[in-house]
């Protein structure tokens, strides 16, 4: 008996920080795998997602986004990211038409202006967005770079979302899935696990922490009842940044494990034993190390 043809794909998720790429990601893959943070540039990992559609199998690039490197993170985010899209079978880009960003925007448009794959345009929060303002910035973006096709959707409710995702599916080559239908996302767990920390860290934290915290994974090991135990280090860049992560008498980091261990248990779907503490590492951005754990690439 003949097996129906089955197809796969990478498709490279761009835009500007804060567009709500991760929000995408979650909608078009219907669990959560990406990260969405409301502090920009939080995704550091190239987090996958990976969608299903019928016979097709999506692979999702959550790319990091594209803003000028100064700092050695941010240039090891903005290679994890073009990695993303080296060997895409098509790019989408994705534009906040009420933010907009036009300074980031640009960039993004010259860089895809002469790439082979199949550019998808899709301009988010149309459920906020005015809806002629919302056509001149289609018309506007498409006289720039030529896009197969267009979208408005509201990554959000997930409006328009379905018709986006079937066109996807429909841009992806034939070819067996690259991962079995039960692993939704190869994020490791351990990763996954250490940036759902950093997320509450910056949901709790942002107004008072810099950018520059990490959250490195130490041990990750079963119980024999089945539960985990995840052991992790949250480093900072100053000494003085140490109390501001442990709050008074330990509630703050507390709160912060506490949040975590819960959305991983839904998450994993089993009980999570969840062991924090706080590492002063003066120069942690310099430290190759502590770059590779948290699975970036090391460039100069």
């Amino acid at each position: 008996m003949e097996t129906a043809p089955t197809f796969c794909g990478v498709v490279a998720v761009l835009g500007a920080p804060n567009a709500g790429k991760s929000t995408l990601v979650n909608q078009l893959v219907g669990q959560k795998v990406a990260i969405t943070s409301a502090k920009a540039q939080t995704t550091r990992a190239r987090m996958l997602g990976i969608a299903l559609y019928g016979p097709v199998q999506m692979i999702l690039v959550d790319t990091p986004g594209i803003f000028e490197p100064k700092r050695r993170l941010d240039r090891a985010m903005v290679s994890a990211a073009w990695e993303g899209a080296n060997s895409a079978d098509a790019i989408i880009l994705l534009v906040d038409p009420i933010k907009q960003r036009r300074h980031e925007l640009i960039p993004l448009l010259e860089s895809l202006e002469n790439r082979p794959e199949k550019k998808i345009l899709v301009l988010n929060k149309v459920d906020r967005a005015k809806k002629e303002p919302l056509l001149a910035l289609a018309q506007e973006l498409s006289e720039k770079v030529e896009f197969d096709e267009i979208f408005f959707v509201s990554a959000l409710t997930g409006d328009g979302v379905e018709e986006m995702k079937e066109a996807l599916a429909r841009a992806m080559p034939e070819g067996p899935w690259m991962y079995p239908e039960d692993q939704v996302s190869d994020a490791s767990e351990r990763l996954l696990a250490a940036e759902i920390t950093r997320e509450q860290i910056y949901q709790q934290l942002h107004e008072e922490l810099p950018y520059d915290t990490a959250v490195r994974p130490e041990q990750y090991k079963a119980r024999p009842d089945g539960s985990l135990e995840i052991h992790q280090q949250i480093v900072v860049a100053r000494e003085s940044q140490r109390p501001i992560v442990l709050g008074k008498g330990g509630q703050r980091i507390k709160s912060i494990g506490e949040a975590a261990r819960k959305e991983l248990s839904e998450i994993l779907g089993v009980k999570v034993h969840l062991f924090l503490h706080v590492k002063v590492l003066e120069n942690w951005s310099e430290d190759k190390e502590v770059f590779e754990e948290m699975g970036l690439e090391w460039t100069k």
